[in-house]
């Protein structure tokens, strides 16, 4: 049996004079509510680090930064930007190429077996579909033409 949050306290919640349900602090009602709730019960670490760099932007706080893409002014139009060598750009294809493969999911000899049979099962109707159409035509234009 699942019991939501509102099940939990003992089913409905009765109203106060007013006709508005009473306040429950531990559930936030709107998005920001939320959002803040979110923030404040992730745990500290690397992604909490990345969200203070996020909320503070460099030079603000009066300390002197090392000048990124940011900070850098925006190129002219007509300067192009530096291209790199035919031999660079297939090491970072194939490097990028390896990269998404490690991502994939394959599948095991079990799910293989199941889709091959799928696979061919359904060529094996299509075919059969088009030879009884094909036949159905020829003996159609046999009847009108013949």
């Amino acid at each position: 049996m699942v019991v939501s949050d509102s099940d939990a306290s003992g089913g409905e919640q009765e109203q106060d004079g007013t006709g508005q349900k009473p306040e429950n602090p531990s559930r936030p009602v709107t998005a920001a509510a939320r959002r803040e709730r979110r923030a404040t019960a992730r745990p500290a670490g690397k992604s909490a680090a990345r969200a203070d760099d996020k909320a503070r932007p460099a030079g603000k706080s009066g300390e002197k930064t090392a000048p990124d893409a940011k900070g850098a002014p925006t190129p002219k139009r007509d300067q192009k930007a530096k291209k790199a060598s035919v031999f660079a750009r297939l090491v970072r294809f194939i490097r990028e190429v390896w990269a998404e493969l490690r991502k994939v999911i394959w599948p095991n000899r079990k799910q293989m077996v199941t889709y091959t049979v799928v696979v061919l099962a359904f060529v094996v109707f299509m075919v059969g579909l088009v030879s009884v159409l094909d036949l159905a035509f020829k003996w159609g234009i046999g009847k009108i033409f013949g």
